[in-house]
């Protein structure tokens, strides 16, 4: 059975057994990882020197830009407290950004907005954005840690499941970008305050999709999600969307577990 296929089953089980959704069962057992630098020292054992982890965020908003960052740590200079972006509240993303900025070797952060992702889907998009980032940093990474995918690089690269979870740098790469994105979705709350862009991040939330439903999409939705706005129940929504949306409407802190 695929690694992939038993993490699903997992999380089902866990779901059904305690009686939670899918996405507070996914973040108990992310919760359960380690993040450390195994990967990363293995790649250095394999001589590999500069080690860049990659991820991305807003895979499944409904607006605005999917964003990416890569990072470079330096191993003679830890960052404690590295973890997945999705299990730490606002303020201590925050915080191990400001740290990633001023201690990584080298750190970079790509958007692809919403007209993209509409022209070649929201997964080839966010390898994109991934790649972009890549290709920003200085110096040059020479092998790149992701968290579940690879992209069309010459670079030596591991797809890791929960990467952001269990590797320091690709967890490392995933608080730049979340802290990187909510910053530019709530910059536009007030130009489009109808859709509450500064609590729900973009999210398919309830009053969200309320919103589309009465007022349509703004110019920075993401056109090819339209069949997601008229959906009369948030049920309808695909899958990972809303496993993203419960997440935001945590109040952006980690499910109570």
């Amino acid at each position: 059975m695929p690694k992939t296929t038993r993490q699903a089953n997992l999380i089902s089980k866990i779901a059904e057994a305690d009686g939670i959704s899918l996405s507070a069962a996914k973040l108990r057992l992310l919760k359960n990882l380690r993040c450390t630098l195994k990967f990363e020292k293995e790649a250095w054992a394999g001589g590999a020197i500069l080690v860049a982890g990659v991820d991305e965020v807003g895979r499944g908003s409904l607006f605005g830009p999917v964003v990416a960052a890569a990072v470079i740590l330096d191993p003679a200079d830890r960052i404690r407290g590295l973890r997945d972006s999705k299990l730490l509240v606002a303020e201590r993303r925050e915080v191990l950004a400001a740290r990633i900025h001023e201690r990584a070797i080298a750190w970079a952060i790509a958007a692809v907005d919403a007209a993209r992702i509409d022209q070649i889907n929201i997964y080839q998009a966010s390898r994109l954005a991934m790649l972009q980032a890549v290709r920003q940093l200085t110096p040059a990474a020479g092998y790149l840690l992701l968290d579940a995918v690879k992209i069309d690089c010459e670079l030596p690269q591991r797809a890791i499941i929960h990467g952001d979870a269990l590797s320091a740098s690709i967890a490392a790469a995933s608080i730049l970008a979340k802290v990187a994105r909510d910053r530019m979705i709530t910059a536009w709350d007030p130009v489009f305050p109808v859709y509450g862009l500064a609590s729900n991040k973009g999210y398919s939330t309830p009053r969200h999709l309320a919103a589309l439903r009465e007022h349509g999409p703004s110019p920075l939705h993401r056109q090819s999600f339209a069949p997601v706005w008229n959906a009369p129940v948030p049920q309808e929504v695909l899958s990972f969307m809303q496993e993203d949306a419960e997440e935001i409407m945590d109040g952006e802190e980690p499910v109570a577990l």
